[in-house]
């Protein structure tokens, strides 16, 4: 039942906050009904059983907590009044109007960009404080107080709960980009030590494609697509019978989603068409958050899609086409200085020129404070030493990239990497 419970949490969480945002204008109630309504669930669907349909279930439970929480409110003659209208006229909209109407509400320009980030992660997808600050790199508390300001912004400058008009979108575009790739990025590598969340991936997926149809002319959005399909395409390679994460070089192409690529790809070739590029970081997650760049031409998720799809495209990993790749990490780095792109683009010249030049660029990075920390520095000059023949200096940076791996998935593969002979080619990507 607690498994049920959490897969509705996952599912249905935007909708049932956005609906009480909707009907009541109230944030702060909003979140404390859509909460009761899921505390309530639990003991009722333990007694009665799952209902057919849980969203709605939890909606409706959400909206009458709305309605006795107002009719108390007996010195606000128009609070009655508001919860009389809310128990009578109760219309529900479409699940993806609503979360749509609540990115986009979350992301209005008033705000600032961490904390559009920060509260429609929280209000979207229901994510923690402590699964937000992973995303940032930055503390929980932090999250907290831009997700509260962000409340009261909203609050005090009555901003509407509402899909804007085709002239006012792009400027919260670059924001709303930003959301839909974060929410992505903790299904594909969540921080709660779980080694994947598909539900929460796909449901990235499910909104930039809302996103995208809303705004057809934007390669930025059509970038993000790209860029979330063709990484989603390998979730069936990522991870062994045991539940180990197999990477890139090792994974099973024939379980790749040949659908979701050839879509993929066909959205990368029309942004270079409309002149942008495209391109993927090789690892994703942890990646600080800015604004994109809307009608802007080539832009960050579009270059991101571009990477991605040459390692899609290849037949197997020793067909990729690193030259090519690390081309277009030059672009993004000239368009986005980021020391977690100059880890990803040390990887890709690595494979062309060698493992010495892998790690020259990585020692060349030093440890910048984005990565302080981060496993993926120690891994790949790891993987550097390793392939150079320094396999005690490996041993130890793998023993460091280990200590430091965010679930027991990445940790299992640092530990294997001690055992097995460095590879010639290949890719450390998951």
């Amino acid at each position: 039942m607690r498994a049920a419970l959490a897969a509705a949490h996952r599912a249905e969480w935007g909708v049932v906050f956005g609906t009480l945002v909707r009907l009541t204008g109230d944030w702060e109630l909003a979140e404390d009904c859509a909460q009761d309504a899921f505390a309530r669930a639990l003991p009722a669907w333990e007694r009665d059983g799952v209902p057919r349909s849980p969203g709605a279930w939890l909606v409706t439970a959400a909206r009458r907590r709305a309605v006795d929480v107002l009719r108390r409110r007996t010195t606000e003659r128009d609070k009655v009044a508001e919860a009389a209208a809310l128990e009578e006229a109760y219309e529900p909209a479409p699940p993806g109007d609503e979360r749509l109407r609540l990115i986009f509400t979350c992301c209005h320009p008033a705000l600032p960009l961490e904390a559009r980030v920060a509260l429609t992660l929280r209000a979207v997808g229901g994510l923690t404080t402590r699964e937000i600050a992973r995303a940032f790199l930055v503390g929980e508390d932090t999250v907290s107080q831009r997700i509260l300001r962000a409340k009261r912004k909203i609050a005090a400058a009555g901003i509407p709960y509402r899909v804007p008009p085709p002239g006012a979108r792009a400027e919260r575009l670059g924001g709303v980009l930003a959301v839909l790739y974060l929410i992505f990025t903790e299904g594909y590598a969540p921080s709660d030590g779980s080694t994947t969340r598909d539900g929460l991936a796909e449901e990235a997926i499910r909104l930039a494609r809302l996103v995208t149809a809303e705004t057809s002319d934007e390669p930025e959005a059509r970038g993000l697509l790209a860029l979330l399909l063709l990484q989603h395409s390998r979730r069936a390679a990522r991870l062994d019978a045991d539940g180990g994460l197999v990477t890139l070089e090792w994974q099973d192409r024939t379980l790749w989603d040949r659908g979701l690529i050839a879509e993929g790809v066909a959205l990368v070739g029309e942004g270079r068409a409309g002149g942008a590029g495209g391109g993927a970081l090789a690892g994703g997650g942890g990646v600080p958050v800015r604004e994109g760049r809307p009608g802007g031409g080539e832009g960050p998720y579009a270059l991101q899609a571009a990477i991605a799809a040459q390692h899609a495209l290849a037949p197997d990993a020793a067909a990729t086409d690193w030259a090519a790749i690390t081309a277009l990490y030059d672009r993004l780095l000239a368009l986005r200085a980021n020391p977690v792109v100059a880890l990803n683009r040390a990887v890709a010249l690595g494979m062309r020129d060698g493992p010495q030049a892998q790690l020259d660029a990585v020692d060349a990075l030093g440890t910048p404070k984005e990565l302080a920390g981060h496993h993926a520095l120690a891994a790949v000059r790891a993987d550097a030493l390793r392939r150079l023949g320094r396999t005690r200096e490996a041993a130890a940076m793998y023993e460091e990239a280990r200590a430091a791996a965010p679930n027991a998935a990445i940790a299992e593969e640092y530990a294997r990497r001690l055992t097995e002979p460095a590879p010639d080619e290949g890719n450390t990507a998951g």
